[in-house]
């Protein structure tokens, strides 16, 4: 008779979380470090020297390479969960993004550019400095509960909006002006994370990634939107989540 209650006792976990899986709507907040890049696809003839409008002789020399650098970037943000089954959920996350975005521009020689920020290695950065509310809706799949200990996968699409930027001034030359990118657009995400059940709350820690769904970039006669026929942002996500 021992026996069999202790053996009993061992399969009752406890409502651990604060209660968040026993309620069908339920709150949290999350902090998330990000990193950003392009996926860039180049026009033909990307690598064509860029001609100065009024003279017409080449102001910038010709590109040897395009590339996208990660950038890092912090989010913070709220949770609304609501339970459809035991092992599936719809989640909104909305969150306020501080990051951003680079490029890095090489030419064959640092005297290609006249910009005083090209290296003596003949490259030059260009950033998008942007802030983002962004508005996910997301599925959550659950595995069963192991005591205070369960996995999961999500997806879903997410809504993407610049509210700060840090845009290109018409009084600039053509070689010192920022790249523009599309003040709002969608993306789609994937992630996969666990559940840690603790006495008053659950925390998730969570790996997600994200595409956009379009091209971002505004095409602009500059140096460096000419050259570029598509930009889509690839994002890498790390999240905790308390609930």
């Amino acid at each position: 008779m021992l026996c069999g209650k202790i053996s009993f006792a061992q399969q009752v976990v406890p409502a651990w979380g604060g209660g968040a899986d026993q309620r069908d709507l339920s709150f949290g907040f999350t902090f998330q470090y990000v990193s950003n890049d392009y996926k860039i696809i180049k026009n033909p003839n990307w690598q064509a020297p860029y001609p100065d409008p009024v003279t017409g002789q080449t102001l910038v020399g010709p590109l040897a390479s395009i590339t996208s650098k990660s950038s890092p970037g912090l989010a913070v943000g709220f949770i609304s969960r609501y339970s459809l089954t035991e092992h599936l959920e719809v989640r909104s996350t909305p969150l306020l993004v501080f990051s951003d975005r680079s490029l890095m521009f090489g030419y064959y020689s640092a005297n290609a550019n006249p910009s005083s920020e090209v290296t003596k290695d003949g490259f030059l950065e260009r950033q998008v400095q942007t802030t983002m509310v962004e508005v996910p809706l997301t599925l959550k799949l659950k595995s069963d509960r192991l005591g205070n200990f369960r996995m999961y996968v999500m997806g879903g699409l997410k809504y993407s909006a610049a509210i700060s930027t840090k845009k290109a001034e018409r009084d600039l030359s053509p070689e010192d002006k920022l790249i523009k990118n599309a003040s709002h657009f969608a993306s789609y995400e994937a992630g996969i994370g666990c559940d840690i059940y603790f006495e008053f709350f659950k925390f998730s820690p969570e790996l997600r990634i994200s595409n956009s769904l379009g091209n971002i970039i505004v095409p602009d006669d500059t140096p460096y939107s000419r050259p570029i026929d598509k930009l889509f942002l690839h994002s890498l996500r790390f999240s905790f989540y308390f609930e």
